[in-house]
């Protein structure tokens, strides 16, 4: 990878940047900052689909288990429960799916009421998590007002797509849906912005929030490769063309070879 046009692609950007690239074909590495915490906006709920895997593996809960959407439990932007009616039942695969294809909020805090926040955190330290940490659920305005935030590390978020690539999260087959589910990601706004033109998929999260941009994933191009980009307190607009950028870059570089 050409690492020194991506450090100044990261080094001209204001605020807090965390970044992790690895090529799956030849495990070569670059970090920046990345083992550093980072606000995580909706990249924690990579954590809570691990989770929800893992309590399904272990018989803890059913993906056709139904739940039924509530007034109350309705929240702000991103998703489509809520703006579904009142009384819709779900299951908990629906749950999972729009939570990552749609960064659905409505689905991520039922996720996290059913399967438990201390449950997602053993998860996050099995799978040896380090600058990742849920907090609290989402839109929970007193606690984000008190500092309480939810965390992700970009060699972390890169840690957790290389185990779902290698198949060894939660169980192969377990891995292979988590996969899948990512590829079929709705926005694709970021690293994915010049590639689908190109026919090369992308399977990824994003994550927003006032002063933060996110998109980790893996960039399926001729080598596979992990590419996870964090930032807070950073100009977005500057931040969301430096991931399409490095994007393109970490997809295109075989074509040059």
């Amino acid at each position: 990878m050409n690492q020194k046009s991506i450090l100044h692609e990261l080094e001209q950007l204001p605020g807090h940047i965390g970044f992790y690239a690895k090529d799956l074909a030849t495990g070569e590495t670059l970090g920046y900052h990345d083992d550093e915490p980072v606000e995580a906006a909706s990249v924690i709920k990579l954590t809570v689909m691990a989770e929800a895997f893992r309590q399904r593996e272990a018989g803890l809960i059913a993906f056709d288990e139904t739940v039924t959407i509530r007034e109350t439990d309705k929240l702000p932007s991103c998703g489509a429960l809520t703006y579904m009616h009142t009384g819709l039942q779900v299951t908990v695969g629906d749950l999972v799916t729009l939570m990552i294809i749609l960064s659905d909020n409505t689905a991520t805090n039922l996720l996290i009421d059913r399967l438990g926040i201390d449950a997602v955190n053993a998860q996050i330290d099995r799978m040896g998590l380090t600058a990742t940490r849920l907090r609290r659920k989402l839109f929970q305005p007193e606690l984000a007002r008190q500092g309480i935030q939810n965390h992700v590390g970009a060699r972390d978020m890169g840690q957790l797509l290389e185990a779902i690539w290698s198949e060894s999260l939660v169980s192969p087959a377990a891995s292979r849906e988590m996969l899948a589910i990512l590829k079929n990601q709705r926005l694709n706004g970021k690293l994915p912005f010049y590639l689908h033109s190109e026919g090369i998929a992308c399977a990824h999260k994003t994550g927003e929030d006032d002063g933060v941009t996110h998109d980790v994933g893996i960039i399926f191009a001729r080598t596979p490769r992990i590419v996870c980009f964090l930032s807070e307190r950073t100009e977005v607009p500057r931040a969301e063309r430096a991931i399409q950028e490095i994007g393109r870059m970490m997809a295109m570089e075989d074509a040059c070879h």
